[in-house]
């Protein structure tokens, strides 16, 4: 049984041996894996040590199971677009003619499908019976309702009811929605059987935002209107899946090299039947993000955990394409690995990481006049002088940016947006001028 796997795991530095399978064999005996999703949810358990492993232990477990061969430096969604895999599955799908999805979301539905898990289908409740026995009215008083997220053991479809009724009684429940809901059946919120929202057990409803929770939703609404978040206000745990939609939104290009063939015959002909190769630029695209968190100040304290929170998010998606570092109010000899700060990394070395890295900077920019020394600025402008796409997410409320001297210094070195979905958006659409009309080469 999966005899070849643990070859598939070292080739990606990971352990790999028969103690791993004899682990994965009792697991099985044990009913722990009944789907795909079981099976890297166990596996991933079994071989990563942190987070670092899980990029190359996702490498492995999609060549080995699915087929599909992730490429260095290549994302996840780029690998299973030119896989055979992923054709073959199009083909099964049911879509009626002239609806059929964007292929982001056909990606996002594939990979839903690979990460089912037991939970997501232990047992079906009837959609209808829900609805009959809901008030799309109901007036939210502010009751959390987290703690049904660890008793559900149950999924819903919602696939009989009208798609004209769904988007209807959900319009009604944001009337009266106020706050972010979690694990239940009636809100817009996650992880729950509700027909609307996302990460929830509800087969045939409304995804709005987020990912998929294993089911196939029959509409997918990425408008940041539906979410009862305000957009212009600092990021909170709340408004997190809005400003994750926007960050798909990075659009990369770089530059591999291939055989051109045409060129390489026509050369050789000139020359007399001296075939040297000939290469040439091939375009891929992928996401490649660095992440500079100030995580030393006070006023920094009640923003970091949410933004490693909405990277971490992200980091899951691009596990191999995400680089984070951590600096103190400014920069001066480099920044730190560690949220510790204790293991440096020099300017230089930070600049020699690929131009095409979208930098996100992530700091309120205020601090005493002389802590932005003349040299700490000559780091700031060496970083953006490397990376064009670097962009400042500044969470101090925007009125209060120009009574800082040194928010204003920082400003005319980097583009400066609020750290809210709306200001992080802005700076997603800053970037992508960038690579389209600045050419980040």
């Amino acid at each position: 049984m999966f005899t070849s796997l643990p070859q598939y795991l070292r080739d990606q530095n990971l352990q790999g041996d028969v103690r791993t399978l004899l682990l994965l064999k009792k697991s099985m005996e044990r009913g722990l894996v009944n789907t795909l999703g079981d099976l890297y949810l166990v596996l991933k358990g079994l071989v990563t040590n942190s987070q670092k492993d899980i990029g190359p232990f996702t490498v492995a477990f999609y060549q080995y199971f699915c087929d599909v061969t992730i490429k260095r430096g290549e994302s996840l969604e780029a690998a299973i677009l030119r896989s055979e895999t992923f054709q073959e599955w199009r083909k099964l799908q049911d879509y009626e003619e002239g609806e059929e999805p964007e292929i982001a979301e056909q990606i996002d539905d594939f990979i839903n499908q690979i990460h089912l898990t037991t939970y997501d289908i232990k047992s079906v409740l009837k959609g209808e019976d829900i609805l009959n026995n809901d008030d799309p009215n109901l007036k939210d008083l502010g009751d959390s309702d987290e703690r049904l997220q660890n008793r559900l053991q149950q999924a819903a479809d919602f696939s009989d009811i009208p798609l004209e009724e769904l988007l209807e009684r959900m319009k009604k429940v944001l009337e009266q929605q106020k706050k972010r809901h979690q694990g239940g059946n009636h809100w817009v919120g996650q992880g729950g059987t509700s027909p609307y929202g996302n990460n929830g057990a509800a087969q045939g409803g409304v995804r709005v935002g987020g990912s998929g929770g294993g089911k196939m939703a029959r509409k997918v609404i990425g408008d940041k209107n539906f979410y009862p978040v305000d957009t212009k206000t600092t990021l909170t745990d709340d408004s997190i899946d809005v400003a994750l939609t926007i960050l798909k939104g990075i659009q990369e290009e770089t530059v591999e090299t291939e055989l051109d063939i045409p060129n390489t015959i026509k050369e050789g002909v000139k020359q007399g039947g001296l075939f040297l190769p000939i290469e040439r630029d091939k375009i891929d695209q992928k996401v490649q993000v660095v992440l500079l968190i100030d995580n030393g100040g006070y006023s920094m304290l009640p923003y970091v955990k949410t933004v490693k929170k909405l990277f971490s998010k992200m980091k899951r998606r691009f596990a191999h394409d995400l680089k984070t570092y951590y600096f103190h109010n400014t920069i001066y000899d480099g920044v730190y690995q560690d949220a510790f700060r204790s293991k440096l990394v020099p300017t230089e070395k930070l600049c020699k990481l690929n131009k095409n890295y979208a930098v996100f900077i992530i700091g309120d920019a205020d601090m005493a006049p002389y802590e932005l020394s003349e040299y700490s600025l000559y780091n700031w402008q060496e970083i953006n002088k490397h990376f064009p796409r670097a962009i400042w997410l500044n969470p101090m409320q925007e009125r209060f940016w120009y009574g800082s001297m040194t928010v204003n210094v920082l400003k005319q070195v980097f583009e400066m947006f609020p750290m809210s979905p709306e200001g992080i958006e802005k700076g997603v659409a800053h970037m992508n001028r960038k690579q389209k009309f600045g050419k980040a080469d």
